[in-house]
């Protein structure tokens, strides 16, 4: 098949965008969003005092995951300097905090620079659980960008200078849960998902200055997914998820298919060259795990009754992701329990369940699995990381631990595994002394 003059451009420019940021971690779930990394020299066994190459303690308070560009480490967090009242529904009220960028030497640590970004009552309340640092920075290797919430989008050069800020507005958001949508940067635009009970919508922004490029208003309640850039056989996307999910063409903003999902939507897609995962928790007004395929169109949403449509392939109403994203590895999905310790694995092509189990001693889940050397891993909410074999068959093949309580998924690159604690972040990388990979 001969491909168009403007295919040809669009797919140079997707290669261009790969190279420059192959091999780095620059944002939620990785430079595919897909929580796999390009670096095969990691380290499978650690402990806490196996393998750790530096742990340092992080203020404040925050749930967003780290990111790696080069020789350095990005997270965010939120220092509570008065404390703010708890309502009978444990919702956060008031308090004064800082809102912080900080940025850490990757191989040893160092602190290189702490930026306060603001300081002041949030402008919103927020969940006991949740907190006002829960999205993921990212970065395109000239400046890191971090929003927090409600509370502005913040952009510095990598030594920590103040290049722009933008105020995108503050709304409500569902049961004063808070928020949780990272952004999202490809091609030269940087997009937010801003998902609330007032006003809902997506933008792209120009990342050098903070301008607006396009904005597409958006009939959504809140939601706490990240957008997902998906490079299919037919096409690249940029797909958002919510009680509606929806792609749009990245450079217009296009709309260019819909589904009605149902649920409560934190989970983000993920996948491959022929099918997009994406799903909700399942609640009262539905909520399911979708298969759709490249090159869908228009309202696919499957009549009443049916689980596929001319654009899904399949949906399976008990595999909806009730928080942590799904995995897609080597033809099979993971879905991890945000409670009980319990993970799921369907097969990538039918939806079908494949094994349901329990992690031995593991009770919440809910960072992101992800894959290398030939093993899944899953971590709980307690330190550990349970190593698991891919495939059809359940098998453990080992567990490695730290100390700390962990939402956040890690990030992956230069030999390195950063993983954010409530109070420290950690190191991991494979040390001479230990010799191979622990096998």
């Amino acid at each position: 098949m001969t491909r168009s003059p403007a295919l040809v451009l669009v797919f140079a420019a997707t290669l261009t965008c790969l190279s420059a940021s192959a091999g780095e971690w620059p944002q939620f779930r990785g430079p595919n969003s897909n929580n796999l990394p390009d670096d095969a020299n990691l380290p499978t066994v650690w402990t806490p005092e196996q393998n750790v190459a530096w742990k340092v303690p992080i203020s404040g308070h925050g749930w967003s995951s780290p990111i790696l560009w080069g020789d350095r480490v990005f997270v965010t967090t939120a220092v509570e300097e008065e404390a703010p009242k708890l309502s009978k529904r444990n919702r956060l009220l008031g308090g004064v905090y800082r809102w912080e960028v900080h940025c850490f030497d990757l191989a040893s640590g160092k602190q290189l620079w702490k930026k306060v970004a603001t300081r002041g009552e949030p402008q919103i309340s927020t969940h006991q659980g949740n907190g006002y640092a829960s999205e993921t920075p990212v970065t395109d290797g000239e400046l890191v960008y971090a929003y927090f919430g409600m509370t502005g989008l913040f952009a510095y050069d990598m030594n920590g200078n103040l290049a722009w800020k933008k105020d995108l507005g503050s709304f409500q958001m569902q049961r004063d849960w808070g928020t949780g949508s990272s952004p999202l940067i490809y091609g030269g635009k940087l997009y937010l998902q801003i998902d609330s009970d007032e006003d809902s919508f997506l933008v792209a922004l120009n990342p050098k200055n903070g301008e607006e490029i396009w904005r597409f208003e958006r009939d959504e309640a809140s939601n706490w997914s990240t957008p997902m850039i998906w490079k299919n056989k037919e096409r690249i996307e940029l797909v958002t998820n919510g009680r509606t999910a929806r792609s749009y063409d990245p450079e217009s903003g296009k709309l260019l298919w819909s589904l009605k999902v149902g649920g409560r939507c934190s989970a983000s897609p993920t996948g491959d060259e022929d099918y997009l995962y994406i799903g909700s928790e399942k609640r009262s007004d539905g909520g399911a795990l979708f298969a759709i395929k490249a090159g869908a169109s228009g309202d696919i949403t499957p009549a009443e009754g049916e689980e596929k449509s001319a654009g899904v392939a399949w949906s399976n109403p008990k595999a909806g992701p009730p928080m942590a994203s799904p995995f897609l590895y080597k033809g099979v999905i993971y879905v991890v329990a945000r409670h009980g310790g319990i993970v799921t694995s369907y097969d990538a092509k039918t939806g079908e369940e494949i094994y349901k189990q329990r992690l031995p001693e593991a009770t919440t889940l809910l960072a992101t699995p992800w894959a290398y050397d030939d093993r899944v891993f899953c971590l709980d909410k307690g330190g550990t990381v349970h190593a698991l074999k891919p495939g059809r068959e359940f098998e453990i093949l080992g567990a490695n631990s730290l100390e700390g309580e962990f939402w956040a998924s890690p990030a992956m690159a230069h030999g390195a595994v950063i993983f954010r604690s409530m109070k420290h972040l950690y190191c991991i990388r494979q040390s001479a002394a230990s010799g191979g990979t622990g096998r």
